[in-house]
């Protein structure tokens, strides 16, 4: 198969021209009246005038503009955003005994090791190791696990507001989620509201819509999409001043620094480092960190056995 070069127009032989029509039938349907002159109608009457658009209208299309490009990079964002704090919890959640498991043999062959050879140095790191496996109980201990950074975690609110506890399966939602997460955000995204009593509706239905896309929750996704279009019509957004869009578009842009920011720590943050390493399928990288874990526990409890022989 070849290719043809961009721009330039493909030569034809006269055998694959079209046959639907004859030269004669092309030349009859040449006007007949070459010598028009541009820009005028059919009927002879000048061509009206083209008024261009106003200043206001062009600032209008480049806050629509900006407001679109900027829906898309937040839904990036929170994407990632998602994928981080899923990974965090799933990887908490399944290899958080493992690393405790570790923890524990390391204390247990260091403790052996010491009563071996008596040496100061080795009881000394003997009992760091055991205080590693015994820590001062924290506040997230304390709570039980209903706290995290941002405050109560999930599935303590969820608790408290009496709604089922659905912690993530996966760390990334499934790609009909992301479809309907899409979907959503570009629909009733805040920022596409006109007035403040609008956004403030927006808010907490697209607070529905980013719990639902953490717990990949695919059919209450498509609740919240029926949910939405059966709600009321939003009104349009009026655009009276050149001021007032001057202001949206500054506003605009300082959004986007912030959501640059975030995003930059959310990429540079130790689980968001690690999902770099597998964009792709971050699940099967929980997986084989899983399967190393594994063997790291099993060769410490191999040298645990040798050394208590």
């Amino acid at each position: 198969m070849t290719h043809e070069a961009a721009g330039v127009p493909t030569t034809r032989n006269d055998d694959d021209r079209p046959t639907t029509r004859n030269d004669d039938d092309r030349q009859e349907a040449q006007p007949a009246d070459r010598g028009e002159p541009q820009g005028s109608r059919p009927d002879g009457a000048p061509a009206e005038s083209v008024v261009p658009p106003r200043p206001e209208e062009r600032l209008a299309k480049a806050v629509r503009v900006a407001e679109q490009a900027l829906i898309e990079f937040e839904i990036a964002v929170e994407t990632f955003r998602v994928e981080v704090e899923n990974f965090s919890r799933l990887h908490h959640q399944k290899l958080g005994p493992m690393y405790a498991r570790l923890d524990e043999l390391d204390a247990l062959i260091a403790e052996a090791h010491a009563s071996r050879t008596g040496d100061p140095e080795d009881v000394r790191r003997a009992e760091e190791a055991r205080a590693i496996v015994m820590p001062m109980p924290g506040v997230e201990e304390l709570f039980h696990d209903w706290m995290d950074s941002d405050g109560l975690s999930p599935e303590a609110a969820a608790m408290l507001t009496e709604q089922p506890v659905r912690p993530p399966k996966r760390v990334r939602p499934s790609e009909e989620a992301r479809k309907l997460y899409r979907e959503l955000a570009r629909k009733a995204h805040p920022d596409l509201a006109p007035d403040e009593k609008e956004r403030r509706r927006r808010d907490e239905f697209i607070t529905r819509v980013n719990a639902a896309y953490g717990r990949g929750d695919e059919a209450q996704l498509r609740e919240l999409v029926q949910e939405w279009e059966a709600g009321p019509v939003a009104p349009e957004a009026r655009y009276s001043e050149s001021e007032e869009l001057y202001a949206r578009l500054e506003w605009l842009s300082r959004r986007k620094e912030l959501l640059t920011v975030l995003a930059q720590e959310l990429e540079q943050s130790a689980i968001g480092s690690m999902l770099r390493m597998a964009p792709d399928d971050p699940d099967r990288l929980l997986e084989d960190i899983g399967e190393k874990l594994l063997a790291d526990v099993s060769r410490r409890e191999a040298e645990l056995a040798d050394l208590v022989q």
